[in-house]
């Protein structure tokens, strides 16, 4: 988009949606294509919108509006990318590098950047915290079914010595220390 003067003031990547219902998902694509593209807003028109927007409104840094409503946000939004770039060039000229790091970090490519890395570390977090609680059932579920196969590996080796008698060898490691563990709590004998 041109400014008055005929100098490029900035970027609006609009995309439209035409579905019955709203989704949060579209928030996080349209930001990912914004920064691709390089785009200063965002801006989604949508029939659905999310359930506290009645006509138009900023949802997590991207403009969503009714397609009613889409020209005069249009028009808002080209306006205060044309005040903004004619701000910025008025003091072209006159930064020095010092200045345009100061501008740099208070500017939207920055945010868009530092929000980049912050959703991506969001995103990270989520699923090792998805994966950790996975593992905690799956660990879980290993160790009953462990316990279940030495429950029945003791109760056949019971039932075979009530059968086989002393013709049945010993196995050791089924012997009363490993049984300890489990057994009740000792008596005393008086």
């Amino acid at each position: 988009m041109n400014g008055a003067i005929g100098q490029p003031a900035g970027i609006i990547l609009w995309e439209t949606k035409r579905t019955k219902a709203w989704s949060d998902g579209w928030l996080a694509k349209l930001r990912d294509d914004q920064r691709r593209s390089g785009a200063n807003v965002a801006l989604i028109i949508s029939h659905a919108l999310p359930k506290h927007v009645e006509q138009f409104d900023l949802v997590d840094g991207v403009w969503v509006a009714h397609p009613r409503c889409a020209l005069p946000v249009a028009v808002a939004l080209r306006q205060g990318l044309i005040d903004v770039s004619s701000s910025r060039l008025v003091q072209q000229g006159q930064q020095t590098k010092m200045e345009q790091v100061y501008h740099y970090l208070t500017g939207t490519k920055f945010r868009q950047r530092v929000e980049a890395v912050v959703e991506k570390f969001t995103d990270m977090r989520d699923d090792l915290d998805k994966e950790r609680k996975f593992m905690g059932r799956q660990w879980a579920k290993r160790e009953t079914q462990i316990l279940a196969v030495v429950d029945s590996t003791v109760g056949m080796v019971g039932d075979l010595q009530a059968i086989a008698g002393k013709a049945m060898p010993e196995i050791p490691s089924l012997d009363m220390p490993l049984l300890e563990n489990v057994a009740a709590p000792e008596r005393k004998v008086g």
